[in-house]
C-alpha cells in the first residue's frame, strides 16, 4: 500500500490529523535540506511537501517564490534533488514525502522518467497545481501504473461540478486551498472555509487537507475537528530566509519550535 494510503489509515485509527509542513528543496542548499526534513519529523511532521524550485510562480506567494529564487541561483538541478531525498529517505520512518512540482518540469524530463525516478528516490506522491483536471488523465493513468499518487487541489472559486470532478481524479488526498489568491500568511482564514470542507467531505471519501495561510496555533485549532490534515508553507520557509545572516543550526531551532506548536495544537 502507497504511505500516504498508510498514514491516513493510521492516523484515523488513533483519531489523529496530519501536520504537513512544506519546505523547498535547496533553501538555502541541499545540505540544509537534508539538515531540517529529519528534525521536521522528529518535530511532529506526518508527511513532509518538498518544493521543486520552479523560475515561473503558479500559486506562490512572495516568500516561496523568493525560497525557489534562491535555490536556483544555486544551480539547483532536479536529479540533486532526487539524490538528496534517496540519501535522507530511509531515516525518516513513516513520514511519507511529496513533490510540490510545476507540470512544466514533469513534461520537460517525461511524465514515465519523473515518475519513475520519484518513486525510486522515495517520494509517494505529486502535486501539481497547474495541471487542470481536465488534462489530468494521462499523468493520472502513469501514476496509478506505479501507485504514486497524484493530489489535486480545489480552491474557494472552483465551480462544484468541477470541485467533484477533482474530487474523483485525485488521490492519496485532497488538497482544499483555505483562501482565494496565493500562498502566504494570513491573520485570519475565512469562516466558509468550514462549510466548503463539511461539502467536500460529502463528495469524497478521501482525507481533506487545507493549505495556503496557515501559520497560527488557532488556524489549526479552527481546522483540526474538520480536516484531516494542515499544510504549512510559508510560515516555514520565511524563517528559513534568516539562514543567510544566522547560524542555520539556530534558525534549524526555530523552524521546529514552530512545526512542534502547530502539530500540538492538532492534538
Amino acid at each position: 500500500m502507497n504511505p500516504i494510503d498508510l498514514l491516513f489509515q493510521r492516523l484515523r485509527t488513533k483519531g489523529k490529523k496530519a501536520f504537513i509542513p512544506f519546505i523547498t528543496a535547496g533553501d538555502p542548499d541541499l545540505k540544509a535540506t537534508e539538515l531540517l526534513i529529519p528534525k521536521l519529523v522528529d518535530s511532529g511532521a506526518s508527511l513532509i511537501e518538498i518544493g521543486f524550485p520552479y523560475s515561473d510562480p503558479i500559486a506562490d506567494g512572495a516568500v516561496i517564490q523568493a525560497s525557489y529564487t534562491r535555490a536556483l541561483d544555486h544551480g539547483l538541478r532536479i536529479d540533486e534533488i532526487f539524490s538528496s531525498i534517496a540519501r535522507m529517505k530511509p531515516n525518516l520512518l513513516n513520514c511519507p514525502l511529496v513533490a510540490m512540482v510545476s507540470y512544466s518540469l514533469v513534461q520537460h524530463r517525461g511524465a514515465v522518467s519523473f515518475i519513475a525516478q520519484a518513486c525510486e528516490a522515495g517520494f509517494a506522491g505529486a502535486i501539481v497545481p497547474d495541471l487542470p483536471v481536465e488534462e489530468s488523465a494521462e499523468l493520472s493513468r502513469l501514476c496509478a501504473d506505479r501507485d504514486f499518487k497524484l493530489i489535486q487541489l480545489v480552491t474557494p472559486t472552483t465551480p462544484r461540478d468541477r470541485a467533484v470532478q477533482i474530487a474523483r481524479s485525485s488521490t492519496g488526498f485532497l488538497y482544499c486551498v483555505s483562501v482565494t489568491g496565493i500562498t502566504g500568511e494570513r491573520d485570519q482564514l475565512p469562516h466558509e472555509l468550514l462549510d466548503q470542507i463539511a461539502w467536500l467531505r460529502r463528495q469524497t471519501e478521501l482525507p481533506i487537507c487545507v493549505g495556503f495561510g496557515i501559520s497560527k496555533p488557532e488556524h489549526v485549532h479552527m481546522l483540526r475537528d474538520v480536516a484531516d490534515g494542515v499544510i504549512v508553507g510559508s510560515a516555514l520557509v520565511r524563517k528559513l530566509e534568516q539562514a543567510n545572516n544566522r547560524p542555520l543550526d539556530e534558525v534549524t531551532q526555530d523552524i521546529c519550535t514552530l512545526v512542534r506548536t502547530l502539530s500540538t495544537a492538532l492534538e
